[in-house]
C-alpha cells in the first residue's frame, strides 16, 4: 500500500522518473500470470496522472488513455499513437520508432522534442508487453537560448534516417512523397555529405531543389535529417508590395542565407532566383569575412553604414553599395540589404586614384631621370673624350664602345620612364606612317622570330602626323613584341593603316575622340587574348600578365604614354584564346607644308668664330668636367661657374666678352632663365643654351622662355653640345 502510494505521488509530481522508476519496479515485482491485474492496475495509476498518458500493444494502437490524454489529444482506444501524437509532434513514426529501438534494450527511453506547438517530452516504458506513452509538455526556453534547434516545425516537413554508413533506415511519409521513391542510400539525392544548417541541393521528384539541412542525433549510430524548405517567396505567397518596389532588397539571416530577394535584386545579380543561396555566393572584396559583417549587424552593430562590395563576374567588375538594417521576425534577428549599384562611383573613384598614382609616379620618373640623366652624361661625355684619343685599332677601343653603348641604353630606359609620365621631350616632324613602318619592317621581322609572320596592309589614302618618328618606332616595336610573346606557338601578326574620319564624336572606355580625320594603326594577332578583368590595367605602370623575370610592367604604359603625349589615343579589344586588336588614333596633319628656313650649320670640326667665349654654369661637376673640356677641344673659350650667383659675379666685370651662355635650368639658388634675364639687361643679343635632365614639357615654359635660347636635354654626347653651340653661333 505504501509503494502504491509512493508511485501515485510520482506520478502526481508529473516527473518523467516514475516513469522510469514506478513502472520498472511493478515490472520486477508481478509475475506473467498476474498480467491483467498488472494492467489494470498501471491504467489506475496513469489515470490520475496530469500528463497525457497512453498504453499500447504490440501492434501501436491505444489500449488505455488516461483523463488528460483523452481530454487534450482527444485519444481513445483502437487509436494508433502515431496518429494521437502526429498534431503535436513531426514526423511522429520516425521518433516512435526511435524510442522503441532504444527502449528495447534498455526497458524504457525519453526524447526531447521542439515543435510548433512548443516542447515536449516523450517518455515510453515497455513492461509486461505493454508500452506506455506518457507527453509531458516542457516551458519554453528564451527565445535567444542557442539550445533550441529549430529543425522541426512541422508534421509536412520530410524527415530521414540514416545510419553509419548513409544507408537510409527509414523515410517519412513527406519525405517518401518529396523524393517520389524509397531510396536506398543518401547519396541518391545529396550530391555533397550533408552539413546540418546548410542550404543544398536535395533530387526531388521534381527535380533539384534547393533545402535547409538539419541534422539530429538519433542515438545508437543513427541521424535524424530533416529537409527544410525555404520561404516561398513566389506568386500569391507575399503581397507585401516588396516585389513591385523599383530598389533591390534582400532578406538575410545572419549567416548569410538569402531567404528573399525581390525582383530588382535578382535583376542587378544577374540571377532568375537568388532564394536559397549565400549572399558570399554573389557578392565579395569587404575586406573581411561577410558572416562577420552580417553577424555584428545582427547584434546592432554597424547599422545604416554603407559597404561596398564586388559581384562576383567573371567578364566585368560590378560594384554595389549594401547598407544593412536589422529586423525582428518571429523573435529572430533578420537583416533587410538595401543595394544601389556603384559602379559609376567606384569607376570614377578609380579614375581618380589611378591619376594620382600616374602623378605620382610621374614625378618620381621625372626626379629620378634628372639625377640619371646629370650621371649618364658624365659618364657617356668622359668616354666621348676617352674616344677621341684611341681608334678602332686600340686594346681599349672596344671595351670604351661597351661603356658608351650601354650609357645609351640606360638613356633609353630613362626615356622609358619619361615616357608613361608623359614627360619626355619629343621632335615633333610631319610622318607619313606609311615609309615609317616600311623602314621599321626589317627590325620587326628580326624581332618576331622565325615561327611568327609578320603583314603590313596600308591604305594609300592613309593622311600624314605629326610626331616623334623615334617614339612611334618604340611604340610598334613594344606592340609587336607583345603579340609575339602572347604566341609562343607562333602564329601572324597583322599591322594594318586607314584612314578614319569621325563624324560624331567617340566614347569609349574612359576617353572622348572628337570628331575630325584621324590616321588609325591597328596591331592584330592571334595569341592567348588578354582577360576581361585584366583589359583595363594593361596600360597600368608595372602591371604585366607575363611571369616574374620576363617583362617589366613599361612596355604598355611607355606605348600609351608616347601615343597620349603625340595628341593620340590607343584601345585594346580581346578575347582568351583568339587573340587581341590594338589600335591606335592619331589626329591627322593636313596642313599646307610649311616653309623651313634653314640655318647654315658648321660641322662639328669646323673652327669657331674668333675669340668667341662660353660661360659655362653647372652645378653638377662631372658635367661641368667633361662640358669645359668638349667645348675647349673644339676651340672655345671656357669660363665655367657653379651657380648662378658667381656666373653673374663674372658678367659684372664690363670688360669681359661672351657669346654664349651654356646654363643647367634648375640649380640651388637661382635657377638658370632668372640668372640669364638678369645678365641680358647688360648685354643684349648673347645666344643662350638651356640644359637640362627635366624634359623641357616639365619646365615652367615662362622661366625658360628667354630670346636667342635653345633647349638641350641631357644626356647630351659631346658633339651634340658643341654643335648645338655652333648653330648659336651661326
Amino acid at each position: 500500500m505504501a509503494s502504491a502510494e509512493m508511485e501515485l505521488a510520482l506520478f502526481a509530481a508529473g516527473g518523467a522518473f516514475f516513469a522510469l522508476a514506478g513502472l520498472l519496479a511493478l515490472r520486477r515485482g508481478l509475475g506473467r500470470r498476474r498480467a491483467g491485474r498488472d494492467v489494470a492496475a498501471l491504467e489506475g495509476l496513469i489515470e490520475v496522472d496530469p500528463v497525457p498518458a497512453l498504453l499500447s500493444g504490440s501492434g501501436g494502437r491505444v489500449s488505455y488513455a488516461n483523463r488528460a490524454a483523452r481530454a487534450g489529444l482527444g485519444a481513445g482506444p483502437g487509436d494508433r499513437v502515431e496518429a494521437v501524437l502526429s498534431p503535436l509532434l513531426p514526423d511522429a513514426a520516425a521518433l516512435i520508432q526511435r524510442l522503441l529501438l532504444r527502449a528495447d534494450g534498455e526497458g524504457g527511453a525519453s526524447e526531447d522534442v521542439v515543435s510548433s506547438a512548443g516542447r515536449y517530452r516523450v517518455t515510453l516504458i515497455e513492461t509486461a508487453g505493454t508500452a506506455c506513452w506518457r507527453l509531458e509538455r516542457l516551458p519554453p526556453r528564451p527565445l535567444a537560448d542557442p539550445a533550441v534547434p529549430p529543425r522541426l516545425h512541422s508534421p509536412e516537413t520530410p524527415v530521414l534516417t540514416v545510419g553509419r554508413s548513409g544507408a537510409v533506415l527509414y523515410m517519412n511519409a513527406p519525405a517518401r512523397r518529396l523524393l517520389g521513391r524509397r531510396i536506398k542510400r543518401l547519396d541518391e539525392v545529396l550530391e555533397a555529405a550533408p552539413r546540418s544548417g546548410m542550404v543544398q541541393q536535395v533530387v526531388t521528384a521534381e527535380g533539384p531543389e534547393s533545402f535547409e539541412i538539419h541534422i539530429a542525433d538519433a542515438g545508437v549510430g543513427r541521424q535524424e535529417i530533416t529537409l527544410q524548405r525555404l520561404p516561398d517567396t513566389s506568386g500569391a505567397a507575399v503581397r507585401d508590395g516588396v516585389d513591385e518596389l523599383p530598389v533591390p532588397l534582400l532578406r538575410l539571416r545572419p549567416d548569410g542565407l538569402i531567404l528573399r530577394a525581390n525582383p530588382e535584386a535578382c535583376r542587378m545579380l544577374e540571377v532568375t532566383s537568388a532564394d536559397g543561396s549565400r549572399i558570399g555566393e554573389h557578392m565579395e572584396g569587404l575586406g573581411r569575412a561577410i558572416t562577420d559583417w552580417l553577424v555584428d549587424a545582427a547584434a546592432g552593430r554597424g547599422l545604416h553604414r554603407s559597404e561596398f562590395l564586388r559581384l562576383v563576374r567573371p567578364d566585368r567588375e560590378v560594384f554595389v553599395q549594401v547598407t544593412l538594417n536589422r529586423v525582428m521576425e518571429g523573435g529572430r534577428a533578420e537583416l533587410v540589404a538595401v543595394l544601389n549599384d556603384a559602379t559609376e562611383l567606384k569607376t570614377l573613384e578609380a579614375q581618380f586614384v589611378q591619376s594620382q598614382k600616374m602623378q605620382a609616379i610621374g614625378q618620381l620618373a621625372g626626379g629620378v631621370a634628372h639625377d640619371f640623366n646629370n650621371l649618364l652624361t658624365a659618364i657617356s661625355g668622359h668616354c666621348d673624350l676617352l674616344l677621341l684619343r684611341h681608334d678602332q685599332g686600340d686594346a681599349d677601343y672596344a671595351d670604351l664602345m661597351q661603356i658608351n653603348q650601354n650609357a645609351n641604353r640606360a638613356a633609353a630606359l630613362v626615356g622609358q620612364l619619361l615616357a608613361f609620365s608623359r614627360k619626355q621631350t619629343l621632335s615633333a616632324e610631319k610622318l607619313d606612317l606609311r615609309d615609317t613602318l616600311s623602314d621599321l619592317t626589317h627590325l620587326l621581322n628580326r624581332l618576331v622570330g622565325e615561327r611568327v609572320n609578320l603583314t603590313l596592309r596600308h591604305d594609300p589614302v592613309l593622311p600624314p602626323i605629326r610626331g616623334d618618328r623615334r617614339q612611334l618606332e618604340q611604340v610598334m616595336m613594344n606592340l609587336v613584341v607583345n603579340a609575339r610573346d602572347a604566341m609562343p606557338e607562333g602564329g601572324e601578326i597583322t599591322i594594318e593603316t586607314e584612314r578614319c574620319v569621325l563624324h560624331d564624336p567617340l566614347q569609349r572606355d574612359r576617353a572622348r575622340v572628337e570628331p575630325g580625320a584621324y590616321a588609325c594603326v591597328k596591331v592584330v594577332d592571334q595569341g592567348v587574348g588578354i582577360p576581361q578583368d585584366k583589359l583595363q590595367k594593361v596600360f597600368e605602370p608595372f602591371f604585366t600578365t607575363k611571369r616574374t623575370g620576363e617583362g617589366t610592367g613599361l612596355g604598355l604604359s611607355t606605348v600609351y604614354g608616347i601615343v597620349k603625349q603625340t595628341g593620340g589615343f590607343i584601345f585594346v579589344d580581346s578575347v582568351v584564346g583568339e587573340g587581341s586588336c590594338f589600335t591606335l588614333l592619331f589626329p591627322a596633319h593636313e596642313q599646307a607644308a610649311e616653309v623651313e628656313t634653314v640655318r647654315p650649320e658648321e660641322s662639328a670640326s669646323s673652327a669657331p668664330r674668333d675669340g668667341s667665349t662660353v660661360l659655362l654654369v653647372e652645378d653638377e661637376a662631372p658635367v661641368r668636367a667633361f662640358a669645359g673640356r668638349a667645348l675647349r677641344l673644339r676651340g672655345f673659350e671656357v669660363i665655367e661657374a657653379e651657380t648662378a650667383e658667381e656666373a653673374l659675379e663674372i658678367l659684372g666685370d664690363a670688360k669681359l666678352h661672351v657669346d654664349v651662355f651654356v646654363t643647367d635650368v634648375v640649380m640651388p639658388g637661382l635657377d638658370g632663365p632668372s640668372w640669364v634675364r638678369r645678365a641680358l639687361v647688360d648685354r643684349p643679343g648673347t645666344r643662350v643654351v638651356f640644359v637640362s635632365g627635366y624634359a623641357e614639357e616639365a619646365l615652367d615654359k615662362s622661366r625658360i622662355e628667354v630670346p636667342n635660347s635653345v633647349f638641350l636635354p641631357k644626356p647630351f654626347s659631346l658633339s651634340d653640345l658643341t654643335e648645338t653651340v655652333q648653330r648659336q653661333l651661326a
